[in-house]
């Protein structure tokens, strides 16, 4: 079998038979969509999980589990996966009906490779058209390694912007992390260091779900602390590896996203929380020279003012610009 298409399902009872239509649609046939309820508690979405199955039961599989987290859902369907890729697909979010036909294709033009990447379209709830496209740094259609392209280390670490090649995950032992945030970036810098083959499509396979206000919906400010310990796991590896200086640039760029983007949902839920003066002590302690660094300086506005204004300790008005702006957006 060439896919296993792992969907993790926590309470996307409203999304759900969507994303599974989506996947069924498929102009691509050798595949099987395995469904991992992870303790759903809304009381719909695992019953559903069997409906979808019940109707196409040579093709969906379903395995319910007590709650073990995104990570942790995604290591059960990855463990009882039979196909040579995994694609990873979150219960809210969709593909276009010839993504896994496209990824087929790579596989054999490339020889197997263990990694494609894509484009990902964002679509915003309710609407008609995407709004945007998230891309990757990969050169179109060549097969590289991480040492090739290092600069791949700051594209987006989700598991759903890559299809994985399921011997990599054996090889490697790399799992993902359980009831933890930020599970793929414990995940995602580990494996392409370890990938001996990456390729990169340009083309939007994957068609992921803005819903509204997700960055603000229920998240405790304090949970943003875990990223600190993804960061923490991924030097560790490299270093495991004798990598980290080969590649301390790179990872400095991607500590300055991700430490930016973590204080971004901190400030907009709480200015002073303790946990925002950690953020920038945590970067300069690892890269103290981050501000003569070429990332630091490819950084968006936003990104730059955040870190502006961490150096000199003031929190509120960052806040009132990003509450601002995110009215804005919402709009």
């Amino acid at each position: 079998m060439r896919f296993s298409v792992v969907i993790p399902v926590y309470n996307v009872a409203s999304y759900l038979t969507g994303c599974v239509s989506s996947v069924l649609n498929s102009t691509e046939t050798d595949y099987e969509i395995i469904l991992v309820d992870d303790g759903s508690t809304d009381g719909r979405s695992g019953p559903l999980c069997d409906t979808l199955a019940a109707r196409c039961p040579n093709r969906i599989r379903v395995i319910h589990q007590k709650n073990l987290g995104l990570g942790g859902a995604r290591n059960t369907g990855l463990e009882a996966a039979q196909g040579e890729y995994l694609f990873f697909l979150d219960g809210d979010d969709t593909i276009s009906p010839e993504a896994l036909s496209i990824l087929s294709q790579a596989v054999e033009k490339f020889h197997h490779p263990d990694v494609i990447a894509f484009f990902l379209e964002l679509w915003p709830e309710g609407g008609s058209v995407p709004t945007g496209l998230q891309r990757h740094r990969l050169p179109p259609d060549q097969v590289c390694t991480l040492a090739q392209c290092p600069a791949m280390l700051l594209d987006t670490p989700s598991a759903c912007a890559r299809l994985w090649r399921r011997e990599l995950f054996l090889k490697s032992g790399i799992r993902y992390p359980e009831r933890l945030w930020y599970e793929d970036l414990y995940t995602t810098e580990n494996l392409l260091l370890e990938a001996n083959s990456i390729v990169g499509l340009h083309v939007p396979l994957y068609r992921y779900l803005l819903r509204t206000g997700s960055i603000m919906r229920g998240n405790d400010p304090s949970r943003n602390r875990e990223i600190l310990l993804a960061l923490d796991q991924v030097f560790a590896w490299y270093r495991s590896r004798q990598c980290f200086t080969r590649f301390q640039e790179e990872l400095c760029g991607m500590t300055l996203q991700h430490i930016s983007y973590a204080c971004y949902r901190v400030l907009l839920q709480d200015p002073h929380h303790p946990l925002i003066p950690q953020f920038l002590e945590y970067l300069t302690s690892h890269f103290p020279t981050y501000r003569t660094s070429k990332y630091y300086h490819a950084l968006t506005r936003s990104q730059r003012v955040i870190l502006f204004f961490l150096r000199h300790r003031q929190y509120r008005l960052p806040a009132l610009l990003l509450e601002w702006k995110e009215k804005k957006n919402s709009k």
